[in-house]
């Protein structure tokens, strides 16, 4: 028991945290426009992922058998829109003037979750590996599914706060061209990864 806990929380801590679609975007968006401004599009991040974790428990069980076509469908979906991010987080200026360009709200933070299949893989993977045994227990499941988006949340926040540490430095062209490449790039291999493209 205490080492299947263990697996279950390497797994969740190591997936969450490293870099992916949720936490680069959130790491702009510190930099664009500091935590507290951020802070609706991390609450739709995270009411999207709490839905996405309840349908890839019930879709692990069920949907994916019945349309397996579905699942690259969606890979690819995804990653044209991680792809537009990367794009997005490439060119951003950076000018602080904060009447220039408006931070992502909610409906944009729960439209990152609808379209990132690396988190529909991860919670199918999650739910039919790990927590297989609680999918048909709602009560258990609910628990789970809170765990889960309060560990997304706090990534994102500390992403989103990092951006936020850094922006201070991006007054010089040098660093604000090396960390919208870093970002970006994160970005594109997450989307190439998805495609199944390396």
């Amino acid at each position: 028991m205490t080492e299947d806990l263990l697996s279950v929380i390497s797994f969740v801590l190591i997936t969450t945290f490293t870099p992916g679609p949720n936490n680069i975007t959130s790491a702009a968006m510190g930099v664009l426009h500091g935590y507290r401004k951020t802070f609706n599009f991390l609450l739709g991040i995270s009411i999207g992922f709490f839905f996405m974790m309840l349908v890839s428990a019930w879709a692990s069980a069920s949907i994916l058998a019945y349309f397996p076509f579905m699942e690259p469908v969606l890979r690819y979906v995804g990653a044209g829109y991680i792809i537009y991010l990367a794009y997005g987080t490439f060119q951003a200026s950076y000018n602080f003037d904060e009447g220039n360009v408006k931070p992502m709200g909610f409906i944009k933070g729960m439209l990152l979750q609808l379209l990132n299949p690396k988190l529909i893989v991860y919670g199918l993977t999650l739910f039919s590996t790990f927590l297989a045994s609680i999918t048909d227990q709602p009560g258990p499941l609910l628990i789970a599914v809170i765990l889960l988006t309060f560990t997304s949340f706090t990534s994102i926040s500390v992403w989103t706060l990092f951006g936020t540490a850094i922006k201070t430095y991006l007054h010089h062209p040098r660093v604000k061209l090396g960390v919208n490449a870093l970002l970006s790039l994160f970005l594109v291999y997450s989307a190439l990864n998805l495609a199944g493209l390396i």
